[in-house]
């Protein structure tokens, strides 16, 4: 039996989901497969072609974490088990379709195993609930104060369409292709470097968020409640612009990124309705800049990406996918230079980082229908 999972990208939106703003997605035709076969007695055993090692234990015998890949499916089990009741287990194998970082492989392995879980354990869940039950791991589990941007991409989105998502209160959109729109496809730029996201300094910009947002509502005296229900979302950006010259010089970058990808995100949106890719893809570089100058992330490796991104020709637009901390970078381009863009970007990228040769790749995907539950 067989279950995938698509990664995704995210062309604007970026760092903005755990402050409940608004993005926007494409799942892509790359993702996790897990071949299995149900056990009736509980067990779970999981080998994968991408990782050394084995999980391998009982529903009702879970191991503490051991802090590698295993600890995703021994969180769901612990996701599903506060809700449901699990008797049957699996054996399987997964596979990652990409060796990169940056594409959300953590949400769509977690979804891929409650998935499984639930496919065996006659559950029936919404999507909508199955998406909060990924979230639930990833934060509570994992240790990773992720927003909703992942798990609803790789749920919600639809092939040729652009999901756009507000995580204020999960509503969402798809948006078709505009005939008019020039052909793109999208490519994935690996750094070579992996990236880590648990540990990371990911957890301390959502950190410098909220403090940015708790601030501004006690100088402005708006209600401001608990610290851990508090988001930038909460606050007009004309408290921002009253506000910002009493905040921590962190903190209010952090905010000027939010309120301008806030922007970015509407304008994307309004050409994509228009089939105006060039604008779309200005705004991506836009983001880019954004995610390196206010938001600080994006190791050396990737901001020389993001300059020889927008300075190659048939690249419409592009910038980091995901968090930024190594990983990968996310083009949109026309699918006519496809060669010649990838030669081109290979060359001034090796020639920064001759040591990266033989682990920095270049991969091309078109865009897919979300998790089938």
């Amino acid at each position: 039996m067989h279950i995938f999972t698509p990664y995704r990208v995210c062309p604007l939106g970026a760092h903005v989901d755990h402050q409940l703003g608004w993005v926007t997605g494409f799942a892509i035709n790359k993702g996790v497969d897990l071949e299995y076969e149900p056990t009736e007695d509980g067990h779970i055993q999981v080998i994968s072609s991408n990782f050394s090692g084995i999980s391998d234990f009982k529903l009702n015998q879970i191991p503490e974490r051991q802090y590698t890949w295993g600890d995703f499916i021994q969180g769901a089990v612990v996701a599903l088990s506060r809700k449901y009741q699990l008797s049957r287990g699996f054996h399987g194998k997964v596979t990652g379709g990409l060796p990169v970082g940056g594409l959300s492989s953590s949400a769509a392995v977690i979804l891929t195993y409650l998935n499984v879980l639930c496919k065996v354990n006659g559950i029936s869940m919404t999507r909508q609930e199955l998406i909060n039950m990924a979230i639930w791991e990833e934060r509570e589990y994992i240790g990773v104060k992720v927003g909703k941007l992942d798990q609803s991409c790789e749920v919600y989105c639809k092939k040729d369409a652009l999901l756009y998502l507000d995580t204020y209160d999960d509503s969402s959109e798809i948006i078709p292709l505009n005939p008019v729109m020039k052909p793109f496809e999208i490519m994935i730029v690996f750094s070579g470097v992996e990236r880590k996201l648990a540990g990371s300094a990911y957890n301390t910009r959502v950190d410098e968020c909220k403090s940015a947002s708790y601030a501004m509502k006690a100088f402005s005296s708006m209600e401001y409640g608990k610290y851990q229900d508090t988001y930038l979302r909460d606050v007009p950006y004309g408290i921002f612009e009253e506000f910002q010259d009493k905040l921590p010089e962190k903190w209010r970058m952090r905010a000027e990124h939010f309120y301008g990808e806030e922007q970015r995100v509407k304008r994307g949106v309004a050409a994509w309705r228009s089939g105006d890719i060039e604008v779309f893809g200005q705004c991506m570089f836009e983001s880019g800049h954004s995610s390196i100058e206010l938001y600080e992330t994006g190791s050396e490796e990737l901001k020389a990406i993001q300059d020889i991104l927008e300075n190659t020709e048939g690249v419409y637009g592009g910038r980091f996918s995901g968090a930024g901390f190594n990983g990968s970078s996310v083009a949109l381009i026309d699918p006519e230079k496809k060669e010649k863009i990838a030669a081109c970007v290979e060359e001034k990228y090796l020639s920064r980082f001759p040591k990266l040769k033989g682990k920095f790749s270049i991969h091309f995907c078109k865009t897919a229908d979300g998790v089938k539950l």
